[in-house]
């Protein structure tokens, strides 16, 4: 089994020495190294290149630069999605937004995860969990979500929280450790 099956397996793999998933991160950040230095007034050309970054989008959407991920193709957007500046996706599982999603300024997403075992954690050894996030929902400035988190429907997640287990919808959630302090 290669590294990469074995990621998509979400079991542990190497991905710092195998030569498929070294090229694939080196084509999708020199893709997102255009992109950031792309004029904004240059729409047509910034369209473009997100479609060409990411693996499925919607067509009303806007990614403010700076914009960095590990692979694109991972990534899927919905309907009318906003992404604020500074935002860093690390997909090396499934990433999903809905529809109606808008994210703040200085966000992360973070599919990958590492070993607590010392002896594999220095082998290199990481794993990957998607991430799903449901429609019509707020993600507040510097927010963090953590491997394997779902986030339901009509969610609104408050400014600086650390997401670390599934929110359910019709709920606002805040703090690190992320919890709902109010159903809608």
């Amino acid at each position: 089994m290669t590294e990469k099956e074995k990621r998509d397996n979400q079991e542990l793999y190497d991905g710092s020495f195998d030569e498929e998933l070294e090229n694939e991160l080196i084509q999708a950040k020199d893709l997102c190294f255009e992109y950031n230095n792309t004029k904004p007034s240059d729409k047509d050309k910034r369209e473009k290149l997100i479609k060409k970054i990411l693996g499925k989008t919607g067509k009303n959407i806007v990614v403010e630069s700076s914009f960095v991920c590990d692979y694109g193709y991972n990534i899927s957007v919905g309907e009318n999605f906003y992404m604020n500046h500074n935002c860093v996706i690390l997909d090396c599982a499934k990433v999903e937004f809905g529809d109606n999603v808008f994210v703040a300024p200085n966000c992360g997403f973070y599919t990958a995860g590492h070993p607590i075992d010392v002896e594999l954690r220095n082998k290199r050894l990481e794993y990957a969990k998607p991430i799903k996030v449901g429609n019509n929902v707020w993600i507040g400035g510097n927010v963090v979500v953590l491997p394997g988190v779902s986030i339901g429907y009509n969610v609104t997640i408050g400014a600086g929280s650390v997401v670390t287990k599934d929110i359910p919808s019709n709920s606002i959630a805040v703090g690190n450790p992320c919890r709902v302090i109010k159903n809608i």
